[in-house]
């Protein structure tokens, strides 16, 4: 028997508002615990919420970025439910009336075809506290200051059926949070956070086996190890006759495999009803387009840009992408450089390198885009070699940022030069040192060639233009 996966995923945007979803608390990452707090966030009796008009706004970009319907009547309700780090006893979210609805996620897969992702709804709500269990022996402690933080919760349909699908889906939602500029997507400090929701059934059929929820991934790489841990133990189960319970269950990240928490053998009863204390609120048409409009380029648009204006390879655009500041960076490059693809080049190789090395971000490197473009200058003037400027020039400039890429050159005595008595020369006695070899040479033995003009390089320590060096060696052998 071969079985289909289907998972569903529930992905949790802490969103980047400097004050909470409904009161003006600090939401900074960070703080010692329980000092952004307040009363309306600790749920004092007589403390009401109000609306936060970021929040609202930042829920609208995602939306019209993941090509949703705006919801123009909204309302909120009550989740209720008891728990330790939920101050009020319920919680302030979206059911009737989710802001945005229907939508895609557009993923590209390993063989080079891409698939849409469909959305169920994104929703706005409240963060809860945090629970820490390490930090005392016998009680549970909790921190308010994650309590009342805003989110907004993006449901996918059913339609996901792999784990590697998963990972480009969740990895296709944080790099739209971060160039939208409404989160940083960082998993590890629970700022973007994923439920998976997990059932396989026979392949062929249409109805949907048992589902179970799998949490605490604090990684797009944690997502598809559990999934994949998830889908081998279903698949086991019923290969073996057993039967999937509907359960919500954890990931140890050590060990590879899912834990039981606790079973949902019937459905919570959350009691949702219209929040009083908030009154509903409408989207205007001049509202939504004026977010329309300050809307930033996504990652889709750039990479269209990079491929049909700049002309990179479908590699270099994708890659250069992934990441928008390095996206922007390369932008400004290339207002600078018309070398497209050496400018890609250098931005993927030496710069790369260089923040992966420093463990650097690219927000933090000095050296200007304009700078980096009168280095590739350099090189395409024939006046600097690769090697030089990548093994010479460019680290002295990320040292000394104030310096241009030719002030450094000089210093470092590494400007070529096509001078015709350096490059006479230094050809003559390279050649001088393997007379046998050029009787091989002449009996044809073509693939020499290198031998002379590396010797020949060496000797003028890489000042020779290498067309003008390659093209005297070449006319040296055969005349």
């Amino acid at each position: 028997m071969t079985y289909e996966v289907v998972i569903g995923l529930e992905i949790h945007v802490q969103l980047l508002s400097k004050s909470k979803a409904y009161c003006g608390d600090n939401t900074e990452y960070g703080g010692l615990p329980n000092t952004q707090v307040s009363p309306i966030t600790i749920a004092h009796p007589g403390t009401l919420p109000k609306h936060n008009i970021s929040v609202i706004e930042q829920a609208i970009k995602m939306g019209l970025a993941l090509n949703c319907n705006i919801t123009r009547y909204n309302q909120f309700d009550r989740k209720n439910y008891f728990y330790a780090d939920l101050p009020k006893g319920y919680q302030i979210t979206q059911d009737k009336t989710p802001i945005c609805t229907g939508g895609f996620v557009k993923i590209k897969l390993k063989d080079g075809n891409e698939k849409k992702i469909g959305l169920t709804r994104i929703h706005m709500e409240e963060d809860s506290g945090k629970s820490m269990h390490d930090q005392d022996l016998y009680d549970t402690l909790v921190d308010y200051n994650r309590a009342g933080v805003p989110l907004i919760e993006i449901v996918s349909e059913p339609e996901i059926r792999s784990s590697e699908e998963a990972y480009e889906y969740v990895s296709e939602v944080r790099k739209l949070v971060r160039y939208l500029g409404i989160c940083d997507g960082n998993m590890e400090e629970g700022s973007m956070r994923c439920d998976a929701n997990i059932s396989i059934r026979e392949t062929g059929t249409t109805a949907f086996g048992t589902k179970v929820e799998v949490k605490n991934m604090n990684s797009i790489s944690n997502v598809r190890r559990a999934i994949e841990s998830e889908i081998i133990r279903q698949t086991e189960m019923k290969t073996n006759g057993e039967e999937i319970v509907s359960e919500t269950r954890g990931f140890n990240a050590l060990k590879g495999n899912t834990f039981s928490m606790r079973s949902k053998e019937a459905a919570n009863d959350y009691r949702y009803f219209p929040e009083p204390d908030l009154p509903p609120f409408r989207i205007t048409d001049e509202f939504l387009n004026q977010i329309k409009i300050n809307l930033p380029q996504l990652p889709e648009e750039m990479y269209l840009k990079f491929r049909n204006e700049f002309g990179l390879s479908e590699y270099d655009a994708q890659t250069i992408t992934d990441d928008k500041q390095t996206a922007l960076y390369y932008i400004e490059l290339s207002k600078f450089c018309k070398n497209y693809k050496a400018a890609a080049n250098w931005v993927l190789g030496s710069v790369k390198s260089f923040l992966n090395e420093t463990a650097s971000d690219i927000n933090d490197f000095k050296l200007k885009p304009e700078s980096l473009s009168a280095l590739i200058a350099l090189i395409d003037e024939g006046l600097l070699s690769n090697t030089a400027a990548a093994q010479q020039v460019f680290p002295m400039m990320v040292k000394h940022p104030e310096k241009t890429a030719l002030e450094i050159a000089e210093t470092l005595n590494v400007i070529q030069s096509n001078d015709s008595g350096l490059i006479d020369a230094v050809v003559k006695e390279a050649l001088s040192k393997y007379p046998e070899k050029i009787e091989e040479y002449k009996a044809g033995k073509k693939g020499l060639l290198g031998l002379f003009i590396g010797e020949a390089m060496k000797l003028s320590k890489g000042k020779a233009d290498p067309k003008a060096l390659n093209k005297a060696v070449a006319e040296a052998l055969d005349a």
